[in-house]
C-alpha cells in the first residue's frame, strides 16, 4: 500500500463569512452543506465529492472560477438563479463577453456559460453540459 492516496481527495476554498456561505450554498443553491468539527463547511456534491469551505480573515476572492455547474439549459439555469436572487456577471471582453443576461455564447469557442459570485466574491458558473 502506498502512503499517498487519492481516494478521498477534496477541494477547498476560503470565504470571509462562513454563515453567509452556509446560507448561499445550502439555501440559495440547494446544496447539502454541513458544519464539520473544526467549524468549517463541507459541501457534499450529489456525485459523491466534497468541498471544504473555510473562513479566512484576510480572504481575497479567487481570480478564477472555483466551482462549475454543468446544466442542460444555461438560459433556464440563469432564469432560475435570478429568481433565487443570484445576479450573473456581465463581462464586456470583446473576444468572449456576455450578453445582457450574463451569458457568454460559446459559438464554437466553448460551451455557453454564465458566471456569478458567492457572498465572498468567489466566481462560480453554470455551463452547457456535454
Amino acid at each position: 500500500m502506498t502512503a499517498f492516496q487519492t481516494v478521498h481527495a477534496f477541494s477547498g476554498f476560503s470565504v470571509d463569512d462562513v454563515d453567509a456561505a452556509r446560507a448561499f450554498y445550502g439555501e440559495t443553491l440547494g446544496l447539502d452543506v454541513t458544519t464539520n468539527a473544526m467549524g468549517f463547511l463541507d459541501i457534499h456534491l450529489p456525485s459523491g465529492g466534497s468541498i471544504l469551505v473555510y473562513a479566512k480573515p484576510n480572504h481575497t476572492p479567487a481570480s478564477f472560477t472555483i466551482l462549475n455547474f454543468p446544466v442542460d439549459d444555461v438560459d433556464a439555469a440563469v432564469d432560475e438563479l435570478n429568481a433565487r436572487g443570484v445576479v450573473t456577471k456581465i463581462y464586456s471582453d470583446p473576444d468572449f463577453g456576455t450578453d445582457e443576461r450574463g451569458i457568454a455564447r460559446g459559438g464554437g469557442r466553448g460551451p455557453d456559460i454564465a458566471w456569478f459570485t458567492d457572498p465572498a466574491g468567489n466566481v462560480l458558473s453554470v455551463l452547457a453540459a456535454g
